[in-house]
């Protein structure tokens, strides 16, 4: 693959224990550096300065959910394109084509499996990447 390593994610989950697990996931198990927010407000004041290689968004949060949190990072220069993976109890297939419909390269299931997270989200990563 041509891409450049996925380092850098921007996880935005409006839950603190889902917050801690996926930030072991992904820091501990996956060796990536992650910036872990608690809602949309919070994501869009930290995305510019963070740099992130992939936005993980919670869809489900109180005040700005996460299809509304991804429409106001695409408006910022610094998230304009980055790829964005949605996580989500919902997964209707009339959902995951919504999802789709916003910009996701993926959407993955929560409960997640903390063992698997990081890998599927480099699976993610390098479709949007490389196999499109």
């Amino acid at each position: 693959m041509s891409a450049r390593p996925l380092q850098r994610v921007l996880l935005v989950e409006d839950d603190a224990d889902i917050r801690t697990i996926a930030a072991l996931a992904l820091e501990t198990v996956g060796g990536l550096t992650l910036q872990a927010c608690a809602s949309g407000a919070e994501a869009l004041a930290c995305a510019p300065a963070f740099g992130a290689d992939l936005l993980l968004l919670d869809v489900m949060m109180p005040g700005m959910d996460g299809p509304t949190t991804l429409a106001r990072l695409r408006e910022l220069p610094a998230t304009a394109t980055t790829p964005v993976v949605f996580m989500t109890a919902k997964v209707q297939g009339s959902e995951i084509a919504h999802y789709r419909s916003l910009g996701a390269v993926g959407v993955i299931t929560k409960p997640f499996d903390p063992m698997s997270l990081a890998n599927e989200v480099q699976v993610l990563w390098q479709q949007a990447h490389g196999s499109r």
